[in-house]
């Protein structure tokens, strides 16, 4: 670390152990903006980018990410889950489009309708029911269209319309109803982040044939056509098309081993810390944490810290994985407890009661990534994020 990262960490720790001393997520939005900025650089200068921060902004929180993407010209908007998700984002002055990438029910019409929010559309039902709540609006003075994005299955086999004639006549029928806009058109690759981009190339092109049909059998462009995810971003050119969605990488995380990180430039985002809650000397013989599934061979200096799963810390770390402290490992010991763990300081003589604890992130020189902690837990990297749950405070850092 630099002199300004190091007193920057200093001032973090501060702010943590007054405030936050039993976990904190450390949230750096600097590193995600830049991050996107990056990523940006790797397009062709008119392409938009949408920002995905479904699931709460993969852990790291939607609605600051989403308020300060804001002012980024070359960010059209953001993409969430669930209406509940994008409404948080509205109900906080978010004002850019959002699009929803799963399926939307039709109790939220009137509030997707209400509120600008795009809905992706492949079910002829939607269709109906989109165009019958929008009738009803007109009838009072509403003057507007339902914007949408259709979804088109070419990898995934979870959800969206066929690119064959089937297809064809839905998006058809889409472009033919009176208050609906067919803004958009989409697909998802299943398998842009391996070496082998064969399937993901071969499947970005029967999406572009696909849409260069159905754009010539009605007469239109669709504003929008978009497929390319993260790994694409980073390694697959031809497929930015007029927009594409970022996700994983905007987090500072690797979309998988296999994506080089040598194009794009992306920094971690996150750091995860607690403090030392006890510490205590053991003899030979004492069994650790629920079964016993450790028992200490010689004496052992223990310190117990006050996280566990009920906060998204893996339980599945139990006996394997470890915490950083003053800069060195401490392995831990027996199982993780719903809000507790153990680990092993008999090589840190040093720690105290009260010092902190680095569960990801940095501690000195030494540094522990959410890749590791997702491969020492067996999950993967945005999967952790993910399950951190509001349990766990958010500090947001910028300058």
């Amino acid at each position: 670390m630099n002199s300004h990262e190091i007193v920057s960490r200093l001032k973090l720790s501060e702010k943590m152990a007054l405030k936050y001393p039993r976990v904190c997520a450390a949230i750096d939005l600097d590193a995600i903006l830049s991050n996107m900025r990056s990523m940006h650089d790797n397009l062709k200068p008119e392409t938009k980018m949408i920002a995905v921060i479904k699931t709460d902004g993969y852990g790291f929180g939607a609605v600051p990410i989403a308020k300060m993407l804001e002012t980024e010209d070359y960010i059209w908007g953001y993409a969430s889950a669930t209406v509940e998700e994008a409404m948080e984002l509205r109900d906080n002055g978010v004002v850019k489009p959002i699009l929803i990438l799963g399926y939307t029910f039709p109790f939220s019409y009137d509030t997707l309708i209400d509120n600008e929010i795009r809905p992706a559309v492949f079910r002829y039902d939607q269709l109906e029911q989109l165009e019958e709540r929008a009738l009803l609006k007109a009838k009072t003075g509403w003057n507007g269209k339902v914007k949408v994005h259709i979804a088109v299955d070419t990898s995934m086999s979870r959800i969206g319309v066929r690119p064959d004639d089937e297809g064809a006549a839905f998006v058809a029928k889409a472009l033919s109803m009176k208050y609906i806009e067919v803004e958009g058109i989409f697909t998802h690759f299943a398998r842009a982040d391996e070496k082998d981009l064969t399937d993901a190339i071969s499947k970005k092109d029967i999406f572009a044939s696909f849409i260069e049909r159905v754009e010539k059998e009605n007469n239109c462009r669709i504003p929008l056509h978009h497929c390319a995810n993260s790994a694409s971003i980073i390694q697959i050119p031809q497929a930015q098309m007029d927009m594409v969605r970022a996700g994983v990488t905007m987090y500072g995380m690797k979309p998988s081993e296999d994506v080089p990180t040598d194009k794009v430039k992306i920094g971690p985002a996150l750091g995860l810390y607690s403090h030392i809650a006890y510490i205590k000397d053991v003899p030979a013989g004492v069994p650790v944490s629920y079964g016993g599934t450790f028992v200490t061979d010689k004496p052992t200096r223990m310190a117990t810290v006050p996280v566990g799963y009920g906060d998204g810390y893996p339980r599945s770390l139990s006996n394997k994985g470890y915490v950083l402290i003053h800069g060195k490992k401490a392995p831990i010991l027996g199982r993780v407890c719903m809000d507790q763990f153990m680990v092993d300081v008999s090589d840190i003589p040093e720690a105290l009661e009260n010092d902190e604890v680095t569960l990801i992130g940095w501690s000195g020189d030494s540094h522990i990534s959410i890749e590791e902690l997702g491969d020492l837990s067996g999950r993967f990297n945005y999967e952790l994020a993910c399950d951190l749950n509001p349990r766990i405070p958010r500090l947001y850092i910028r300058g």
